[in-house]
C-alpha cells in the first residue's frame, strides 16, 4: 500500500483491478462526503459513489493523466449527481410511481412525525452551515463527523498532517457552533 494514487492510477488503465480497489479504498470517504455535502442525503450519496466507482471502472483507460486521478474522479461524481437530477425530474414530470402500492403496504418503523421534522431540520441547518464554511475546514469536518473516517485516513485523503488536521476540525468545529447559534 505504499504505492501512490499515481502508479495506482496507471496499473488501473493497465486493467488492473486489485490497483482500482485500493484506488477506491483511499478516495471512497472523499467522494461519498462530497457526494453526501451536495444532496443532504447519506443513502443517496452513498448510491452516488458507487455509481461513480462504477463509471470510473469502466472508463479508467481514458484517464490521459494519472496525477489527476482524484480529479478526474471527482468530474465523473459530479457528472453521476447531475445525471440523477435529470432522471429524478424526468421520473417527476412522467407520474410514474414505481410500486407505489407496495410501499404504501408496508409498516411505517419510523419516527413520529415531528421528531422527524425536529431531526430533519436540524440536520438541514448543519448543513447549510457546513456548506457556507471555507472549503480547508468543510470537507474535513464532513469526513470525520458525518463519513466517519479517522484522522490517518483524513490526513492522507487530504495531505495533511495529523497535527494540521486536528487543528483544522477543531477551528471548523469552533465555527460551526458559533454559526449554528444564529438558529433558534
Amino acid at each position: 500500500m505504499n504505492e501512490s494514487d499515481e502508479q495506482l492510477a496507471a496499473q488501473s488503465r493497465r486493467g488492473d483491478r486489485a490497483a482500482f480497489e485500493a484506488l477506491v479504498r483511499r478516495t471512497a470517504r472523499l467522494v461519498f462526503a462530497r457526494l453526501y455535502l451536495e444532496t443532504g442525503d447519506p443513502h443517496r450519496a452513498e448510491d452516488l459513489a458507487q455509481e461513480t466507482f462504477l463509471v470510473a471502472w469502466r472508463n479508467i483507460r481514458q484517464l490521459t493523466d494519472p496525477t489527476g486521478f482524484r480529479a478526474w474522479l471527482f468530474s465523473i461524481a459530479h457528472s453521476v449527481l447531475v445525471d440523477s437530477i435529470r432522471r429524478e425530474a424526468r421520473k417527476k414530470r412522467s407520474g410514474t410511481r414505481v410500486g407505489e402500492e407496495r410501499l404504501q403496504e408496508l409498516s411505517d418503523r419510523s419516527p413520529a412525525p415531528d421528531e422527524s421534522a425536529q431531526r430533519e431540520e436540524a440536520r438541514q441547518q448543519v448543513l447549510t452551515v457546513l456548506r457556507s464554511l471555507p472549503e480547508e475546514y468543510r470537507l474535513p469536518l464532513t469526513l470525520r463527523y458525518i463519513a466517519g473516517a479517522d484522522y490517518e485516513q483524513i490526513s492522507r485523503q487530504l495531505g495533511l498532517s495529523n497535527g494540521s488536521l486536528r487543528g483544522l476540525l477543531n477551528r471548523g468545529m469552533a465555527r460551526l457552533r458559533e454559526a449554528m447559534k444564529a438558529f433558534p
